[in-house]
């Protein structure tokens, strides 16, 4: 069975997902899916933290405790899903890609409330959390990596440069037709490099 990796770009309420393979080290996107993150989109769902800062605290608290449940049962979902899909097509999904922020990590909720740029903070984070925890319940192999990081880091571990690496996944993406979103390149380049490291690790245990 051949390896796979998917890669998460996470966004308030939803994720862009895509699932890639190597063939001759050489990336393929075999799935690409918009993943809600939320049971209600909206803004009240998609903005928990701004929601909670409109409502008395413990209101508050309660109201992002559920949206954070339901998220990382979403998230779950989406992620078992995809790996049955791969499954059947003899790909066995072994690792993923997630995109993080490069916030600090949050204070209270008592103070981040009191903070509008850190309740947009934590709005992100959330989701992010989600399917981190998703990843994890599935037993898949993170890769973990700061977007503003991405290409750099990409280029570096792929030998190229960041000019020739962006024109590469426009070009993976070309056979699957539009839309072949920043979203989506960036969820791929964390799942190639996903697979990388996944290799590497295979060999050095080897």
């Amino acid at each position: 069975m051949k390896v796979a990796a998917v890669g998460l770009r996470p966004h308030s309420g939803w994720a862009a997902v895509v699932a890639v393979a190597l063939e001759k080290g050489k990336p393929v996107v075999l799935l690409r899916e918009r993943t809600h993150l939320v049971k209600t989109f909206n803004y009240s769902f998609r903005q928990p933290y701004h929601t909670a800062a409109k409502v008395p605290l413990p209101e508050g608290r309660s109201f992002i405790a559920q949206v954070q449940k339901d998220a990382q049962k979403l998230a779950y979902a989406a992620l078992r899903a995809m790996q049955s899909k791969l499954h059947q097509t003899d790909y066995r999904l072994a690792c993923s890609g997630l995109l993080l922020a490069s916030a600090r990590a949050l204070p209270s909720l008592e103070k981040i409330l009191a903070a509008h740029p850190l309740i947009h903070t934590a709005d992100g984070e959330l989701f992010r959390e989600a399917l981190a925890h998703a990843s994890a319940k599935l037993d898949l192999e993170g890769f973990r990596v700061r977007e503003k990081e991405l290409f750099r880091l990409g280029a570096q571990v792929l030998r190229t440069n960041e000019a020739k690496l962006q024109k590469q996944l426009t070009e993976v993406g070309r056979s699957l037709g539009a839309p072949w979103s920043q979203d989506e390149k960036l969820a791929a380049l964390a799942a190639w490099l996903a697979l990388r490291q996944h290799a590497k690790r295979c060999t050095t245990a080897a």
